[in-house]
């Protein structure tokens, strides 16, 4: 059993390792992650500049590029054959409602699954102004072991990702799973404008945690209240209830007809 490990937190991130000694008991594990911070990075795949890759050990190699670089040279560059399962995580944060458009945690899970693979992506919802070192990051990593072997034995519909969130609790204060559909999550909207020792401005994006909106039964309700959310996403992201109607919008006849 061959299974393939990244994140967006860089592989030196304390989720990476909870992740790594956890899946070690299911098969061989293969690290291949961003060698620094990429969070945020969404679906990006580097073209105009040269990415490195160093390797950090046995199964473990650093890639100078987004979490979707990583997991696609894992694929067709370091890994001896296909991984039987891509796991991305343990992501420092919550990915849930809107955050799966921008995660770079879920972009690497999304990449597996649109290269043939089953994908989970984890994250664990967390106070930032704790220390990193004190969460919880065991609680993620034994519900996260035990999600893949569901997947391993089980399999997902083609296309399917699975979106773990975990609350920053341990174990025996978890109250248990709960599959939910997406909801939705807003921060705190911020542009702050800054002046560099020249006196040049710039500036800094991206508010804090506000709330997860009033939409229940979803993720961000259940996370609150001490539960993991399990969710799967799709990457078919057609709407196919418009595609009759659209039939008739902007046609080369009504065009021609102005």
């Amino acid at each position: 059993m061959r299974i393939l490990l990244s994140n967006d937190d860089g592989i030196d991130a304390p989720g990476l390792k909870a992740l790594e000694k956890h899946l070690a008991t299911l098969g061989e594990v293969w690290v291949v992650a961003p060698e620094a911070q990429q969070s945020a990075k969404s679906h990006a795949l580097t073209m105009h500049k040269s990415i490195r890759i160093s390797q950090r050990g046995e199964r473990r190699f650093a890639v100078g590029g987004t979490p979707v670089d990583s997991v696609y040279v894992a694929r067709h560059r370091i890994l001896p054959g296909t991984p039987d399962l891509v796991v991305s995580g343990i992501n420092r944060g919550a990915n849930i409602g809107e955050d799966v458009h921008y995660s770079g945690t879920v972009a690497a899970a999304r990449e597996g699954v649109l290269l043939g693979f089953k994908a989970i992506a984890v994250s664990l919802h967390v106070d930032f102004s704790k220390p990193i070192d004190t969460h919880h990051w065991d609680t993620a990593g034994v519900l996260a072991r035990k999600l893949a072997a569901d997947v391993l034995e089980r399999g997902l519909p083609s296309g399917c990702l699975l979106n773990l969130n975990v609350p920053d609790l341990p174990e025996s204060s978890l109250r248990g799973v709960k599959a939910c559909s997406l909801g939705h999550h807003f921060y705190d909207p911020l542009v702050e404008e800054r002046s560099d020792p020249r006196g040049g401005r710039y500036f800094w994006l991206g508010g804090s945690h506000a709330n997860f909106g009033p939409r229940e039964p979803s993720e961000g309700h259940f996370v609150e209240q001490g539960w993991a959310s399990l969710s799967p996403l799709t990457v078919q992201v057609t709407e196919r209830s418009l595609l009759e109607d659209l039939g008739g919008w902007a046609s080369v006849d009504s065009v021609h007809s102005e």
